[in-house]
């Protein structure tokens, strides 16, 4: 018997973000640290067919987005298996995918034939110099020609997320505008939040979601804004002219909290029901001990009950999680 994943607050649960690796081969400063990473053991990872269950219960209990991140998914061995698994599941309708984009040109094509719908590309500079200093590492020419085989492989349109921090790449604001206007590629500006262990942090390195556009019509970029999708993280605007779209992830000037429909699998097998939950939910150890399809089905839902109200970014009692982005789930 289906029944509705419903938190306390009366949210429908229906998108699921499942990583499937903490390791990457990136070193983005407001993800993790350059140095001293310790990575899971890969017997600690949940196995694919140990996420396809997990997902097929969750997906009996109503979850219908599913997006694959890490780490950077694309290190995982054979994920286009995985993607597979999880396109034979009955209710899902959207399995998406997000990476820095480093080997997606050798494996795009693949993963859009095992049934993956969409890819968003964590891509925060189209300088070299700027991405190096970002990312940690000189990758842009690669990352950019995956972009191109994603499109090429029927992925698109591809969504870029970039984060902007005030005086690292706000000045290219123009240049990514620029970009969503001329190709079939949406570009979303995420504001900065507080999730590296030692990513700098503080209010004023934000770029709120009103200074861009601010800053898009002093720059002759008219934009109009477009219906939020239920659930959805992002404010949609596209050019007045028609061309292009840009989308705004305003989790700290703006959070969407109220209509969060989305939780997390960690890599090793935990549920977070918030990306700055202070608490994890094991499923991983009571499947692996022979638990059987009910009994995770309690779990999850006396996880999902007790779903936070919201995070407290720039409010009392803000506690950053134990956690680095890429071992949460990007």
């Amino acid at each position: 018997m289906v029944r509705e994943l419903t938190d306390s607050f009366g949210r429908k649960i229906e998108n699921l973000r499942i990583s499937v690796t903490d390791r990457c081969n990136f070193r983005c400063r407001y993800c993790m640290p350059e140095e001293g990473m310790t990575w899971l053991d890969h017997r600690e990872l949940l196995t694919y067919e140990e996420i396809v269950r997990i997902t097929r219960v969750l997906a009996d209990l109503g979850v219908r987005r599913v997006r694959l991140t890490g780490g950077e998914p694309l290190m995982r061995k054979e994920l286009p298996t995985l993607v597979a698994g999880l396109a034979g599941i009955a209710g899902l309708g959207d399995i998406a995918l997000t990476t820095n984009g480093f080997f997606l040109a050798e494996q795009a094509g693949d993963l859009a034939r095992a049934g993956l719908r969409r890819i968003n590309v964590s891509l925060d500079s189209l300088d070299r110099d700027t991405f190096e200093k970002m990312a940690r590492r000189d990758y842009l020419e690669r990352v950019l020609a995956g972009i191109d085989e994603a499109l090429r492989a029927g992925l698109g349109p591809v969504k870029i997320n970039a984060v902007l921090i005030r005086g690292v790449n706000d000045g290219e604001i123009e240049r990514f505008a620029n970009l969503a206007r001329s190709s079939p590629i949406v570009v979303r500006f995420i504001e900065f939040m507080p999730i590296g262990s030692d990513d700098g942090w503080s209010n004023d390195r934000v770029i709120t979601t009103a200074e861009v556009l601010k800053r898009l019509g002093e720059l002759g970029f008219p934009t109009v804004g477009v219906t939020r999708e239920d659930g959805q993280p992002a404010d949609r605007y596209r050019f007045a002219d028609g061309a292009g779209e840009l989308g705004f992830i305003s989790s700290v000037s703006a959070p969407f909290c109220d209509t969060c429909n989305r939780i997390r699998l960690t890599s090793d097998g935990h549920l977070r029901t918030c990306l700055f939950s202070t608490a994890e939910t094991d499923l991983k150890g009571p499947l692996r001990a022979g638990a059987g399809t009910h009994e995770i089905r309690h779990i999850i839902l006396k996880a999902v009950a007790a779903k936070e109200a919201g995070h407290l970014i720039n409010r009392p009692g803000f506690v950053r999680p134990d956690r680095t982005m890429s071992s949460i789930g990007g």
